[in-house]
């Protein structure tokens, strides 16, 4: 069983007992936080696509640890003009690992039937002009 969740702007795939990193999430370590935000679940060949998400479904996770990536280097340089300038940025991050996916509530996406095409409409042929005698 897998679910597909929202959380920081992002989108991410995850499975019972994964661990992940995400965007910073205000919650201490080793605290238990919920994840509302779920898209897509899936289990087997019965999946459940939300619109855009579905009511009644949650992730739970635990917080791991709390940490910042790699450091990013941005340059900005101007040709000829004897201009650089170095910049670094660290993103904040939160590690978690999934406790479990509840999807109560959930239902089957229902499968959407085509739309009967509608037949052309002929065009009203001109009506002939008489014939001037």
């Amino acid at each position: 069983m897998y679910a597909v969740v929202k959380t920081g702007g992002k989108q991410y795939r995850v499975q019972e007992g994964q661990t992940l990193k995400v965007e910073k999430l205000e919650a201490a370590e080793g605290e238990s936080v919920s994840l509302g935000d779920v898209l897509m679940i899936a289990n087997g060949a019965d999946v459940t696509v939300g619109t855009p998400t579905i009511e009644g479904a949650a992730v739970e996770a635990e917080v791991v640890s709390h940490g910042r990536g790699k450091k990013v280097m941005i340059v900005k340089f101007r040709r000829r003009k004897h201009h650089r300038k170095q910049m670094g940025h660290r993103q904040s991050y939160t590690e978690i690992k999934v406790t479990g996916i509840t999807a109560s509530g959930a239902k089957p996406a229902a499968k959407k039937a085509a739309a009967p095409k509608a037949a052309p409409k002929a065009e009203a042929a001109p009506a002939a002009a008489a014939p001037a005698a």
